[in-house]
């Protein structure tokens, strides 16, 4: 079972299992601010859940290429959206300032909340 490290904790999931979804029902917030309240409940289209991830995970498909290349948000700076990813082996999750997660501030990091 993949293994998932945000915000100073680890838990395990299935092969294939969403990551936003995943990391809600671990007790990570993924939203900033009063994005936990105002988003698309997971259907790629507000771009709020914008994470850093790095390890196995799905392919961006186009839903979340095209919201990601809206502004606040630039493709560049490597940023995935959460409910779109399937998580497919170990990962490591970041998250940044920024209603939408676009922000450079890091807000948590795999290891811990700064």
């Amino acid at each position: 079972m993949p293994t998932v490290q945000a915000e100073g904790k680890t838990f395990t999931c299935e092969s294939g299992a969403n990551l936003r979804q995943v990391m809600l029902d671990n007790g990570i917030d993924v939203y900033n601010g009063a994005a936990s309240v105002i988003n698309c409940h997971g259907l790629g289209t507000c771009g709020t859940c914008a994470v850093q991830v790095q390890g196995a995970v799905s392919e961006p498909e186009w839903r979340e290429k095209t919201r990601l290349s809206l502004p606040p948000h630039n493709l560049e700076n490597g940023r995935r959206l959460s409910c779109q990813v399937k998580v497919l082996g170990d990962v490591t999750v970041t998250k940044y300032d920024g209603l939408w997660g676009q922000g450079d501030r890091v807000m948590w990091t795999p290891e811990r909340v700064v």
